[in-house]
């Protein structure tokens, strides 16, 4: 077992597609990160396959703030101390529906509950033709393919080299963000198919090689579009950015941690 990096950001988002939380400790479950992504909307033009309403059919969505009302709540199990007080492979409690309630701020400024019909509105403003949108929630995590997502900054520093700007890390939707002690981007990738343990408990599996998608175009704070830098990922890297992971063992993880290497 051996160092390999520390962690440099966490990331939440509470919403499917709308903007994410910075925060200094998130608790890792095997669904995923605690509170990411439980609320979505579907939509009926979308496939069965992958019925989400996200960024790609409407870029104002990533201007859309949720923040959870009970943020104590929000942070981890609620019985999280005394499950961990019985030794590991407890799993702890998740909160209920009720106390896990998100509202919205909207790119206006104001403020809405996750389900008041308003929001569907909005959503739609300035589409064409808006089908039909229903919320969802799920104490799973409703991710695209993997529980938690992991990116480095180094491979966010040599995109940015590249393209010949400054890249915003957050245009990535990453969980995790770490900071390898190896020089050069795309470090994480050389890690498929090997265990980390991150913080004193959490140990994940590193699965694949992240495929990029029209996401990554948008610019996380006005939404506009701009094509090159998927173009750039997928001529230069195999249209892949970033890892998947499974979570092997629950825990916390905090802004700092070791990420060290299993095996």
């Amino acid at each position: 077992m051996r160092t390999i990096g520390k962690v440099a950001s966490l990331w939440r988002y509470p919403v499917k597609s709308m903007r994410g939380e910075d925060l200094d400790e998130v608790f890792l479950g095997f669904s995923g990160v605690y509170g990411d992504r439980i609320f979505a909307f579907t939509s009926s033009g979308d496939s069965k396959g992958f019925p989400f309403f996200t960024g790609r059919e409407q870029r104002e969505m990533l201007r859309y703030r949720p923040k959870f009302r009970s943020a104590d709540k929000a942070a981890r199990p609620v019985n999280l101390a005394d499950a961990e007080k019985l030794g590991s492979g407890v799993t702890p409690m998740y909160a209920q529906p009720a106390e896990l309630m998100v509202d919205v701020e909207t790119p206006m400024g104001e403020v809405v509950a996750i389900d008041d019909p308003r929001l569907v509105r909005m959503l739609g403003e300035g589409m064409r033709s808006l089908p039909a949108l229903t919320l969802v929630r799920s104490d799973r995590s409703m991710t695209d393919c993997r529980p938690v997502s992991l990116f480095s900054v180094q491979t966010v520093e040599q995109l940015s080299n590249e393209l010949g700007r400054a890249i915003d890390q957050r245009r990535f939707r990453a969980n995790v963000y770490v900071d390898l002690l190896t020089t050069g981007g795309f470090g994480e990738q050389a890690l498929v198919g090997r265990s980390l343990r991150i913080g004193p408990k959490a140990v994940v599996s590193i699965l694949e090689r992240d495929p990029r998608c029209q996401m990554i175009t948008l610019d996380p704070d006005t939404g506009e579009s701009d094509p090159q830098i998927l173009r750039h990922v997928a001529q230069a890297h195999d249209a892949t950015a970033g890892v998947y992971c499974a979570v092997l063992v629950e825990g916390t993880l905090r802004k700092g941690d070791m990420v060290e290497l299993l095996d």
